[in-house]
């Protein structure tokens, strides 16, 4: 029980993320679930590896099969840095390492350079809609993503509201630029409280979602950007 608990907070808290993704699939034709090999072309190793995935660009997702297994081999692929979820412990790419799998977490990873964002506490989709986002930025490398919004209960996306908020992390610079809102629809929130948490490879004993934010600022549109301090 405890474990499925975990896994639908952790769901909800994710839905920025996931909700982006979606989006991307109806505008673009993105893919939400993306064999290795589709993003990791270059590294030879991932041809033939079935039992790991990335979800989006950011997380690479690693299920445990076997019963009362409580750690699994995954395989970091080669070109990147990877970031423990759960602790951000920092580790390089192209190897193959022991990861822990407690019930309550299944071994995941995200690539250097993404931009994850991450909302509020939720009993259902609708609840809790003005919650501020974290945006957790896993520096080490430049990175983008597309923020996107809509009613979420209707189809008049298809109709054109919608909005896009475009994140970018300039490596060099440590700078993440959150740019100006594209498009909009009648129930958007006009302006969303934004917590930044930088993740560098300092772990803690905290869980990396439940770490306090490194910034916060108001974001109503217009193209702000801060700087890793």
């Amino acid at each position: 029980y405890n474990s499925l608990v975990n896994y639908t907070k952790l769901r909800y808290k994710l839905m920025p993320y996931i909700y982006s993704l979606a989006g991307d699939a109806y505008h673009n034709d993105g893919t939400m679930m993306r064999g290795l090999v589709m993003d990791f072309p270059q590294d030879s190793n991932v041809a033939n590896i079935n039992d790991q995935y990335m979800f989006g660009p950011a997380l690479l997702v690693n299920p445990v099969d076997k019963f009362k297994a409580r750690s699994r081999d995954v395989y970091l692929p080669k070109g990147s840095a990877w970031y423990d979820f759960y602790s951000g412990r920092k580790f390089i790419g192209g190897e193959v390492i022991n990861a822990p799998a407690p019930l309550d977490q299944m071994p995941l990873f995200v690539k250097a350079g993404s931009i994850l964002p991450t909302g509020g506490e939720k009993q259902h989709v609708y609840d809790n809609l003005s919650a501020p986002y974290t945006l957790h930025v896993f520096t080490g490398a430049d990175g983008e993503f597309s923020l996107y919004e809509d009613d979420g209960k209707s189809y008049d996306y298809e109709k054109g509201e919608w909005s896009k908020i475009p994140l970018h992390f300039d490596q060099s610079k440590g700078e993440l630029t959150i740019g100006q809102r594209v498009g909009d629809f009648p129930e958007m929130l006009k302006t969303r409280t934004m917590h930044i948490h930088w993740i560098d490879g300092q772990t803690s004993n905290v869980p990396l979602l439940q770490r306090a934010a490194d910034e916060t600022v108001e974001y109503s549109g217009e193209a702000l950007v801060i700087k890793k301090m």
